[in-house]
């Protein structure tokens, strides 16, 4: 069923109505809707009005909050600044009051002050015064004193000193017998003391060490299967004997001592390897300049080996260690050398022992004095070749290979070249002399031995008041007697100084020599 529209209804034509309707009708829509959106902008901005007269209320409002809180938080703050300038007020008012109380007494203390170095300028014063007048009294008082002494003088007739000399002389010879008395007391009080002392030391180290110490005679002599052989060794018209001297550096002595031949050289390294070469080639047989050179040269190598193993030995039981490896090759050579008749390698070991022993008694460096006395000799080995006493030389060489400077002031003062230092160079002294100079331990040429003996008899004769000398206990001791008529006691005592040091400065001796001297009166009378 067909709807009809409400125009169609109405019966109102649809294409005929745009053409009917008036156009006013049109404008009045128009005016209409415009009127519309006028007043909503109207009436939208009446709202914002209103909106705006709100906020400018709300702003206002608190800007007067903000004045009230503002005036209140100053009118705080000047209630503050108020209370606290009144505060300040009374502080400075009190500091005012102290500084002036300060003041006042600051002032009363210069004023006080004032006085006081008025007193003291014075006291100065009278001081000086006082000086001049004493300086002025003892002016006046030398004067007098020299006056004194120059009525004095021409009273007695003797000047000042020999005045004195009298009086030293009267009161030296009334109590002569009292000071040598005291002397004698005093001094034998002090050798006991220290005998005993060193003697304790001295036995101790020697009965520990014992006789350990060798005293070979490094032998120069080679004995000889038969005499024929010594043909074989010079060989045909002596080529095999110039061979042999110029291989090793040693001098061929071939006399007629049947059995023997002697090798001479001032090298007892090169004397050594001669030896040990030569004793080859006498058991080889074959002797020629070919052979010569081939058995030297190992002879040489033998000995290098015997060398270093010897230096090893003597570090190990002197018990030094850290020693440069070419420092113990250079000790090793002193096993071939030997001052009068001792060993100087194993010397050195018995003085490490005894230095030892003695530096652990006295409080010094054990390890210092061990190695002092191990090396004090090591200049020895090539004292022939260099310049300058084997001190000065062992200097040099324990230098080179940077040994311990204390080690050096231990070993350098042991012939008193050099002064004693420290504690260890005086206990490597002593236990040189302990060794070289104990009985058995060097061996000397009786012609040195007779010589040392008329030369300390000479020098005590040599003293005025001496009437004999005679050197006793095989030079270990000078008896001394005098002439009790030209010799006092307290004069014996000066004597006995005056020969011990001219024995100590003009002779060279192992050891100590004891000084007596003897003064003794004798009354003799017969009874008829």
């Amino acid at each position: 069923m067909r709807r009809d529209s409400p125009f169609q209804r109405r019966n109102f034509p649809i294409s005929g109505w745009s053409h009917h309707m008036p156009i006013s009708f049109v404008f009045a829509l128009i005016g209409a809707g415009v009127l519309g959106i006028a007043l909503g902008y109207y009436l939208r901005y009446v709202h914002a009005l209103s909106q705006k007269e709100s906020i400018e209320i709300s702003v206002k409002e608190r800007v007067v909050e903000a004045e009230e809180k503002a005036i209140k938080i100053i009118e705080k703050a000047e209630a503050k600044a108020e209370t606290l300038e009144k505060e300040k007020k009374q502080e400075f008012k009190e500091l005012e009051e102290k500084l002036g109380k300060t003041e006042e007494r600051l002032i009363k203390k210069e004023e006080l002050l004032d006085r006081r170095q008025i007193d003291v300028d014075s006291q100065i014063e009278s001081v000086r015064e006082k000086i001049d007048q004493i300086k002025d009294i003892k002016t006046r008082l030398d004067g007098r004193e020299t006056e004194i002494e120059t009525r004095l003088e021409q009273v007695a007739g003797l000047s000042k000193e020999d005045a004195f000399k009298k009086i030293a002389e009267k009161v030296e010879h009334e109590y002569e017998g009292d000071l040598t008395a005291r002397i004698q007391k005093l001094h034998i009080r002090g050798e006991e003391q220290f005998d005993e002392q060193a003697r304790n030391i001295i036995t101790s180290a020697i009965h520990r060490i014992g006789n350990t110490l060798r005293v070979d005679i490094m032998s120069s002599t080679i004995e000889l299967p038969n005499d024929e052989m010594k043909g074989k060794i010079i060989g045909k018209e002596g080529r095999n004997v110039r061979a042999f001297e110029r291989a090793t550096g040693v001098d061929v002595l071939i006399d007629e001592t049947p059995g023997h031949i002697t090798l001479s050289s001032f090298d007892p390294v090169r004397r050594e390897i001669a030896r040990v070469a030569l004793e080859t080639l006498l058991s080889d047989g074959r002797i020629q300049p070919a052979k010569i050179e081939e058995v030297v040269e190992k002879a040489r190598g033998e000995v290098g080996t015997i060398v270093k193993k010897m230096g090893e030995k003597a570090a190990y039981e002197a018990n030094v260690t850290n020693l440069h490896p070419d420092l113990v090759k250079i000790l090793g050579r002193l096993h071939f050398r030997t001052s009068y008749g001792q060993n100087v390698l194993w010397h050195s070991v018995e003085m490490a022992h005894i230095s030892a022993i003695i530096a652990e008694e006295v409080g010094a460096d054990v390890a210092v004095a061990r190695a002092g006395a191990l090396l004090h000799d090591i200049g020895k080995t090539v004292s022939q070749e260099v310049q300058g006493t084997h001190v000065d030389i062992g200097i040099r060489i324990l230098e080179k290979y940077g040994v311990d400077q204390k080690v050096i002031l231990a070993m350098r003062a042991h012939h008193e070249e050099y002064p004693y230092e420290t504690p260890e160079a005086i206990i490597v002294q002593v236990a040189d002399a302990i060794s070289g100079g104990r009985p058995g331990a060097r061996r000397d040429s009786i012609e040195n031995y007779i010589k040392r003996l008329a030369d300390i008899e000479e020098i005590a004769l040599k003293m005025p008041g001496v009437e004999k000398a005679f050197a006793i206990q095989a030079g270990r001791e000078v008896r001394v007697i005098v002439n009790p008529e030209k010799i006092t006691d307290f004069e014996a005592h000066s004597l006995a100084r005056s020969i011990a040091t001219d024995i100590e400065e003009k002779l060279r001796y192992p050891g100590e020599i004891k000084v007596n001297v003897i003064r003794e009166s004798r009354a003799v009378e017969y009874a008829r």
